[in-house]
This record gives structure tokens, C-alpha cells and sequence, in this order.
């Protein structure tokens, strides 16, 4: 009963007379400031979406004040993952030491001809790449959130209704515990996902996914001993044509997968590739779990409207090239959350949309473009075909490079190098791309006269 005391539908609750809405179809930052509007209650707000994104908006809302509600639909379950996080997320947002599973300090990267880098011969005594399990971490995440004072609900989001007017709340239909309840807030962040159905239902437009796919494969103590403290990225048209495929290290197993866009029918048949490159590591595993998921491509067009605001992969804060997302996604969560307590004035009153854009995505913006737009560009120099590809992995021998991108990595700044060093890393780079590219031509035309002959 006392769920249903505050689980029931409430109109009008919080809205003042008149709220303005700038023009939706408007996402870039122009603002105006509004009057104060004061709420005959404290502000309140539904985030859609238990893991990283969600639990951390979740969090900031609560902390500031404001009546904050956690929707998760499966608690017990996670979104399949790497679960590589960067070392500042460990301080950033406390992670707890005992999440971790492996502290990678090795990192190999291997070329479609088979050339391996060891790609971590920069790191520092006390860095390291964190991986952890996702239902791990997300659980922690949502019960942070829910000691800090959010209201966490089990339950299926099945429709949201966005007002017609302005004076009039959103109201979430949801299935909890086999029954049917509506809520109705004032505000919405939605971090529900790839396959928003928060995004759906604002309108914000569609974007390009790929798909994720691994299987966790429980190894021989000897084999996983081999993998103790290593990670492994391969790459090659045999395992993805525009990404890359994986082993990372968990307690207990390891994580084997891959990724594409643009060949989502043959996820299987790259999965079947990355397994058979790295089968003499893996031989005598037992696959415990398989898991898929679509991964979004580059941020929505739309990421606010109205008083509802995306985030995570719901806004498509997935990196290019690296394929990152973890951090990404808590940052967001918290960022909008932070904007939504600093806007209301701690829940005392009502939002709008330029105040989202102005205290939430001006400033994601602010911090984040360059970095997804440089990563965007290295995906399309390197990724394209498997020359390119064999530069890649031959630049990365290179300990400058390894310091950088290392350095970009951990702290989630684009390092500031040494002006002599960056001029020779682009000359390098130009080197290897041609150097590859004719030794790929070559490569090309011998399979050809071989097939010809057969």
C-alpha cells in the first residue's frame, strides 16, 4: 500500500502556470533566462534505465534534493560489455578496489597478418585498466543511487506521454510485480539504452548501431593464468570489417567478442573468426554465457527535448575507434543530473528545455566534442581496410604513440604532446599508411593470381 501512496498518478502536481518551451527542433545552444517558477512541491523526476547512465543521474538528483524515481527492468542482468574502465573512473566516481576483476597492464594489439605490439610498455608503476563485470558494477551503481535517496522501481517501462501542453506532467505507464501503475514527474532522463524508447517517444530521430557481440568462456586455470593481468584487441577484415574483436580478462573467464555496423547479419561468422585466431589460448574452454547487444554509432541529432533530457547510449555516447562507453555514460548520467539540482535551485523550481541545453549539453559539449570527433576521424584513417589497418598496429609500437594514447585513455584528456614529437608521429603515420598501403596492393594482387589458378 504505501508504494501505491506514492506511485499514483499526479497531475498538475508540480507545473507552474505558464511553463515555455523553446522550439524542439532547435538542439543548438541558444538561451534565455527564464523567470524563476517556483513548485508547490519539490521537483520530481523519473530516470529510465538502471546502469551506468542512469544510476549516476539517479544519484546526482538525489543528492541535490530532488524526488528522484530509478526505473530498471532487469537488475539481475547487464548489457553485454568489454568492461574496460579508465583509471580516473576509479577516483571519479569511488569506485570501490574490490569490483575489480583483472588490472590489466598489458595490452596487445594484433594485426591481420598476425603482428603483435605490446601496447602498454608506457604505463606508469600505478596505472592500470580497470575491467570489470557489467552486473557488477551496475548493481553497485543502483544501490549508491538508492542509499543516496532515489527510489529504485523493478519494473518494465511500457509508454511514456508527453504532454500536449505545457502545463501538464509526463506520465510513465510501467508493469511492476505483473501489474499495471502510472507516474506522472515533472522532468525525464532517459538512459534506457541503443533502443530508447525514451528517445522514441520525443522524437529524437534515428541514428546507426552496431552490434556487440561475445561469449564468456570459462578457461583451464593454466590458459587463464595467461591472461592474468593481458588484454588483446585484434583487428582485420576477418574479424570485423570496421571495429574490432577482443579478449579481456574477468575474475574468472574471459570475455571473447567482436562488433560491426556495416555486416550485423555476419556477427556469427566473425565471432567464429576471433575464436579461431585466438584458439590455441582458449582451447579447452567452456562458454558459459553469449551475449549481444546494439551499440550506438555517434550521438543523437536530438539529446534534449522538452523537459527530457538522453544520455548513455540513449544519446549515443559510444566512442569511434575505441568503442568506449562505460565512462562516457556515468559522466553524462552525472553531468545532467548536477545540471537538472543547479537549474531547479535543488528541486524549489520548475525546468525547462534551455535550461537542459545550457546546463547539460552546452557543457558535455564543451568537454567531449573534440574528443569523440578526433576518435570519429582516426575509426575512418585506420579501420577502412586491413593496410590501413597494419599501420595502425605498426604506429603503435611506437612509445610516443603508446604515451598519448595512454595518457588520452586513463585520465579522458586529450594529452598535449611534445610539438617536434606530434610532427614526427604525423610524418610516421603518413609513412606507414603508404608503406602499408602498397604492401596491401601487393598482397591483394598475389591472392588473386593464386585464386586464378586454382
Amino acid at each position: 500500500m504505501a508504494a501505491q501512496t506514492y506511485l499514483h498518478l499526479h497531475p498538475l502536481r508540480c507545473l507552474p502556470f505558464p511553463l515555455k518551451i523553446q522550439n524542439p527542433q532547435n538542439q543548438t545552444h541558444h538561451f534565455k533566462q527564464k523567470p524563476r517558477n517556483p513548485v508547490v512541491c519539490k521537483l520530481r523526476v523519473a530516470v529510465i534505465g538502471g546502469g551506468p547512465a542512469g544510476s549516476s543521474a539517479a544519484e546526482a538528483l538525489a543528492t541535490g534534493g530532488i524526488e528522484t524515481f530509478l526505473f530498471e527492468r532487469s537488475p539481475a542482468t547487464a548489457k553485454p560489455c568489454g568492461g574496460a574502465i579508465p583509471l580516473c573512473m576509479l577516483d571519479e566516481f569511488s569506485i570501490p578496489l574490490n569490483l575489480i576483476d583483472r588490472r590489466v597492464t598489458q595490452m596487445r594489439i594484433i594485426s591481420p597478418s598476425n603482428l603483435v605490439v605490446d601496447f602498454g610498455k608506457t604505463l606508469k608503476p600505478h596505472e592500470f585498466i580497470a575491467m570489470l563485470r557489467r552486473e557488477v558494477l551496475d548493481s553497485f551503481l543502483r544501490q549508491r543511487a538508492e542509499s543516496s535517496g532515489a527510489t529504485l522501481l523493478k519494473a518494465l517501462v511500457t509508454n511514456l506521454v508527453v504532454p500536449t501542453s505545457t502545463r501538464e506532467p509526463y506520465v510513465i505507464h510501467y508493469t511492476m510485480d505483473n501489474c499495471q501503475h502510472q507516474l506522472a514527474v515533472d522532468v525525464i532522463i532517459g538512459a534506457d539504452g541503443a533502443n530508447s524508447r525514451v528517445a522514441k517517444s520525443i522524437k529524437a530521430g534515428n541514428y546507426t548501431t552496431a552490434i556487440a557481440f561475445q561469449e564468456r568462456i570459462k578457461l583451464p586455470e593454466d590458459k587463464m593464468g595467461y591472461y592474468e593481468n593481458l588484454a588483446e584487441m585484434y583487428i582485420g577484415n576477418d574479424v570485423s570489417p570496421d571495429f574490432y574483436a577482443w579478449v579481456f580478462p574477468k575474475c574468472d573467464h574471459v570475455a571473447v567478442g567482436t562488433g560491426t555496423v556495416c555486416s550485423k547479419s555476419d556477427i556469427k561468422s566473425l565471432q567464429y573468426a576471433i575464436r579461431a585466431r585466438v584458439k590455441p589460448k582458449i582451447e579447452g574452454g567452456k562458454v558459459i554465457k553469449v551475449e549481444a547487444h546494439p551499440i550506438p554509432e555517434h550521438p543523437r541529432a536530438v539529446r534534449v527535448r522538452g523537459r527530457v533530457a538522453l544520455v548513455g547510449d540513449a544519446a549515443g555516447y559510444v566512442t569511434k575507434c575505441s568503442g568506449e562507453g562505460i565512462y562516457f555514460a556515468a559522466k553524462s548520467g552525472r553531468i545532467c543530473g548536477e545540471a537538472i539540482v543547479k537549474a531547479s535551485e535543488g528541486g524549489e523550481n520548475m525546468i525547462n528545455e534551455d535550461d537542459l541545453k545550457r546546463e547539460y549539453l552546452r557543457k558535455w559539449d564543451d568537454k567531449y566534442f573534440t574528443t569523440f570527433k578526433f576518435l570519429d576521424v582516426l575509426q575512418k584513417v585506420f579501420y577502412g581496410n586491413n593496410a590501413a589497418r597494419e599501420a595502425l598496429v605498426e604506429l603503435c609500437g611506437d612509445e610516443y604513440v603508446q604515451r598519448m594514447t595512454f595518457d588520452s585513455y586513463l585520465y579522458k584528456n586529450l594529452a598535449s604532446g611534445n610539438r617536434w614529437e606530434d610532427a614526427k608521429m604525423v610524418m610516421n603515420t603518413i609513412s606507414s599508411l603508404v608503406r602499408c598501403n602498397i604492401m596491401g596492393r601487393e598482397v591483394e594482387a598475389s591472392a588473386q593470381k593464386i585464386l586464378s589458378r586454382v
